[in-house]
């Protein structure tokens, strides 16, 4: 089990509100961040509706859906997270703009907190250089939809430290993911493997 007890998600799009869907079902407690409160608040309420699917189609009770979203709270952007020991950036995949997101977070939030970026492709070395604190920084990319797929890429950044590896590894599996070690490398291992297959079809 993971010794992370809390977590932040900034980004309350469709993968963000997957990783805090998933963190509160693993019972942590979930800050999830937007560009506002507003927005954070409404990426809460989608969580909500999908979760009165589940319920309609038997799949969870409504106590147990309840219990999952008193977990989930919505914060007004990243000095809310300042305290928390682990976020995870899950905005648009462009580098530009998550640099800028991790330079904030590197700002605002305590020098001993664990940074990771769900980015699918982007370098983490990359990303790691706009902090103060790459040894700190680390990938760990969920796959879409974040509640059913069980896999996760964690990707090292050249100055990522054992342990930061190590509670990400754990932290993952006690969200019930199986987890794959991948180089800093461009698409890392599955888009690396998934683009030449889809131009494989395209061609045939």
């Amino acid at each position: 089990m993971s010794d992370v007890k809390s977590i932040g998600v900034i980004g309350a799009g469709q993968m963000g509100r997957g990783i805090a869907q998933v963190a509160a079902q693993s019972d942590l407690d979930v800050y999830l961040g937007d560009v506002d409160l507003k927005t954070a608040v409404q990426g809460k309420e989608v969580i909500a509706k999908g979760l009165q699917k589940l319920v309609a189609k038997g799949k969870i009770n409504d106590a147990a859906a309840e219990a999952l979203l008193s977990k989930i709270n919505p914060v007004d952007g990243i000095p809310s997270m300042r305290d928390l020991p682990f976020v995870v950036e899950a905005a648009t995949e462009r580098e530009d703009l998550k640099a800028k997101i991790f330079k904030t977070m590197d700002e605002n939030i305590n020098p001993d907190a664990i940074f990771a970026s769900n980015t699918s492709s982007i370098s983490i070395t990359r990303i790691a250089a706009a902090t103060n604190r790459a040894e700190r920084v680390i990938g760990m990319h969920f796959m879409n939809p974040v509640p059913v797929m069980k896999l996760v890429e964690v990707i090292r950044g050249v100055a990522t430290a054992d342990d930061v590896y190590e509670t990400t590894i754990n932290l993952a599996q006690h969200m019930n993911k199986s987890t794959v070690t991948s180089k800093d490398y461009a698409g890392f291992i599955v888009n690396r493997i998934l683009m030449p297959m889809i131009n494989e079809a395209a061609f045939a």
